[in-house]
């Protein structure tokens, strides 16, 4: 089979991407690349995480937008929360928060890709900070004794929240950002987080892999009552092992 990567424009209308659900759109190796080129603005960037696609790229690369199949996911409702981690939980002076530093995450976030260099360029950063200031975009911090140590950031759209990365500056601490991402999520109406590309370390926090089929059909639905959330914010409360926590306020 001929696989068709699209070529495009920064002046091409924002939604110009393929659908990847038609046979022959998507590389079969490397897996998913459907386009090549465009920009970083937020329309484009909304368009094309509503399709189930999402930029990857290296500074020496243009604009690349993948759909991999399988996809990685996982539902709130079955994150497996270690019972080490819980233990951690419970022994120190661990608290979590929404949208507090937004900027230092994704920093973090391109640092902790180490030295043979990140995809979190520094046009990356700045187009996710543009869509975290349009309510889009955010982020989960997890603190140990008042310190930031972790974090892990996405765009949320409705029920689905697409998980883009994470770091940890402390043991533990990309772990209980998660961890609080989740608890977040069975809070408000979000159904699934989108993890992109399987990793072992996510299939021990209970990663599912679904064909992409699945996901595209799935999308519609999920993203039906999508609204930028510019005020949606906590600051640092205790984490714990249970699901029942306070309820995020608005700032």
């Amino acid at each position: 089979m001929a696989f068709r990567i699209r070529t495009l424009s920064p002046d091409d209308p924002p939604d110009s991407f393929p659908n990847p659900a038609d046979a022959g759109i998507a590389l079969g190796y490397p897996d998913g690349l459907i386009a090549v080129g465009g920009d970083l603005s937020a329309e484009r960037l909304l368009a094309a995480y509503s399709k189930g696609i999402f930029p990857w790229y290296n500074d020496d690369q243009p604009v690349l937008w993948w759909s991999p199949d399988p996809r990685a996911v996982i539902a709130p409702d079955n994150f497996h929360m270690s019972r080490s981690l819980q233990r951690e939980l419970r022994r120190h002076d661990w608290s979590y928060s929404l949208n507090q530093n937004f900027s230092a995450v994704i920093a973090a976030c391109a640092v902790g890709r180490g030295e043979h260099g990140t995809w979190i360029t520094a046009d990356m950063q700045d187009a996710y900070i543009n869509l975290h200031q349009l309510g889009y975009a955010h982020s989960v911090e997890s603190w140990y004794d008042g310190k930031l140590a972790g974090g892990v950031y996405g765009v949320r759209l409705g029920k689905i929240f697409f998980a883009e990365s994470m770091y940890t500056s402390h043991t533990g601490g990309s772990k209980v950002a998660l961890s609080g991402l989740m608890h977040i999520a069975l809070r408000n109406g979000i159904e699934l987080i989108d993890c992109q590309l399987e990793s072992p370390h996510l299939v021990t926090l209970g990663m599912q892999s679904i064909v992409r089929s699945e996901f595209l059909s799935a999308l519609p639905a999920l993203i039906d009552t999508a609204s930028p959330m510019p005020n949606w914010c906590f600051a640092p409360q205790p984490a714990t092992p249970l699901t029942e926590l306070r309820k995020p306020r608005t700032c």
